[in-house]
């Protein structure tokens, strides 16, 4: 799910407050002359990039590198694809996350400098072969970085030994707005640099995987709400073709890119609302000033909080629809698992104490605004009364509002794959069906719950899925199936039931929940639903 809004998971992680427990090591790698004030010796790691020597630390027996530059600042190249980074001299200090993009809300107001990631590895250069897992963070393509605290890699890191990264690349305006209407040939990517930004990373990742430990033939990326959504439109870019052989994505899909002349239209109320005539005026604003022109309101119906931005259908660095008519051909050979949560838009809506106390009377209107599709909001209603006679006007609210947002992308990706040509990688589909204890339980299998548990990062600052027995033992089984998957290409393991690929026209999905099992097409009547209105993601049009 892309709901820019969307702040469950943006965090700004407070350094100066935390405390680590460092293991001793290492101490041979760095002379006492190098080391960092206030970090002793034995908590130092080195390693040497393509820019130059970085100063790491142990954290309870792993290696962490934070702020490696994958690329130069972006502040004298605006709007145009990232660069490398500029080499330097002597030893950088990697102890400390680098800064996001410019963007407002908790990670705000971050900087153009901001090609930054994050390593997590059992050790350095030492022949080891390990699973590389990439993830990319959401907030749609607006917000968010690699360093909120629950994407930190180390218990994936010990659990699976494997290499973890997370990643910082340029969002909204800065990463997303379309100039190539414009006539400027430097500015011919301007529409995705973002994610010309991630090709990047992964060629950086790619080219150091030894250094860390890693293997360069086996890089999961994986990716919830934007991040899963940033996955889908990488598998159809020709740039990150072979960068990455498995993908995961979590509440996130991308079947359509925004269409050049629906992006250029917004473009050109960005530049009205910024006072801009014209690319070299953009290129004069201030970060302030560029942020502030993303506010204008949207040409869609949606109600939204500023102008959509999103990949773009430019003929340039992508030539196709990511999942539109079809799945990525580049990506057939490529396995994937799909999955969202039963109770998405419970993160967005349930906040509001009136969501939970609809009549029916009212919730006609409430679903109109909310549910994103152009069906009359009593035939959705009727439909859902028959389907589960036990709902109450606030259960149907937030069952329909779910399924007739993200949920329909999930449907479309799973039923491209799945038609793709004999020989083609297996696709899985899950759904998270526990709901976290929390707030009394009010919030379901919420959009964001799966982060925590896919991490097992259920007892870090802003886990809401609490830290209980069956929440451990859910994070348990489900980031022993991103790590089998990671290894093996295959979700499967011995602490979960038999996981069947997703096909037609049974469409298998795993169920996770204290109990995980799997059922075949477990919301077949909500498809069929919303199968009478055709799918439109947003900035299509």
């Amino acid at each position: 799910m892309n709901d820019d809004h969307a702040d469950l998971q943006r965090r700004r992680f407070l350094r100066d407050s935390a405390r680590w427990t460092f293991a001793a090591a290492t101490a041979s790698l760095l002379p006492t002359a190098l080391a960092q004030p206030g970090l002793h010796a034995d908590q130092q790691v080195l390693a040497r990039v393509r820019g130059g020597r970085v100063r790491g630390q142990r954290e309870h027996g792993t290696c962490v590198f934070r702020g490696l530059r994958y690329g130069a600042d972006t502040a004298a190249y605006r709007f145009q694809p990232p660069r490398r980074e500029t080499p330097w001299r002597g030893v950088a200090d990697a102890l400390d996350y680098g800064a996001a993009a410019p963007q407002g809300g908790s990670e705000g107001p971050g900087s153009e400098d901001c090609l930054f990631l994050n390593v997590w590895t059992p050790a350095l250069g030492d022949g080891g072969k390990r699973p590389i897992l990439f993830y990319i963070h959401g907030g749609g393509f607006n917000n968010g970085s690699g360093s909120d605290p629950l994407y930190d890699g180390g218990a994936l890191c010990r659990r699976g030994d494997v290499v973890v990264v997370t990643v910082n690349h340029r969002l909204n305006l800065f990463g997303y707005l379309y100039l190539g209407a414009l006539g400027d040939p430097r500015m011919a990517a301007s529409g995705n640099v973002g994610q010309l930004d991630l090709v990047q990373a992964l060629q950086w990742v790619r080219e150091h995987a030894a250094v860390f430990g890693g293997d360069a033939g086996n890089i999961t990326v994986f990716g919830q709400s934007g991040g899963g959504a940033k996955i889908a439109t990488l598998m159809a870019m020709p740039a990150a073709k072979g960068l990455f052989q498995r993908a995961w994505t979590m509440s996130g899909q991308q079947v359509t890119a925004a269409g050049p002349r629906a992006a250029a239209q917004r473009t050109a109320i960005a530049m009205e609302a910024a006072g801009a005539k014209d690319v070299q005026a953009l290129l004069r604003l201030s970060p302030a000033a560029l942020l502030a022109a993303g506010k204008a309101r949207d040409p869609s119906r949606i109600e939204t909080s500023g102008l959509y931005v999103g990949p773009v259908l430019d003929d340039v660095v992508l030539p196709v629809h990511p999942f539109f008519p079809e799945a990525p051909a580049q990506s057939a050979h490529i396995p994937m698992v799909i999955g969202n949560t039963r109770d998405e838009t419970r993160a967005f809506l349930g906040n509001d104490p009136a969501n939970h106390e609809l009549t029916w009377d009212t919730l006609p209107a409430k679903l109109e605004r909310e549910q994103y599709v152009d069906l009359r909001p009593q035939r959705v209603i009727d439909a859902y009364r028959r389907m589960y006679p036990d709902y109450t006007p606030s259960q149907v609210f937030f069952a329909a509002t779910t399924a007739g947002r993200s949920w329909r992308g999930a449907v479309e990706e799973l039923e491209a794959r799945a038609r793709q040509r004999a020989g083609a990688a297996p696709t899985w589909a899950y759904q998270l069906d526990w709901g976290s204890p929390l707030d009394g339980g009010r919030l379901g299998a919420f959009h964001t719950l799966d982060i925590p548990l896919v991490f097992d990062n259920t007892a870090q600052p802003g886990a809401r899925s609490g830290d209980g027995a069956q929440a451990r033992a859910l994070a348990a089984t489900m980031s022993s199936a991103l790590l089998q998957f990671a290894r093996q290409g295959d979700p499967n393991h011995a602490g979960l039931a038999h996981w069947e690929p997703y096909g037609l026209p049974r469409r298998q999905t795993l169920l996770f929940d204290v109990r995980s099992t799997l059922a075949d097409d477990p919301r077949g009547g909500e498809r069929e639903l919303y199968r009478q209105a055709p799918f439109l993601q947003r900035g299509t049009f």
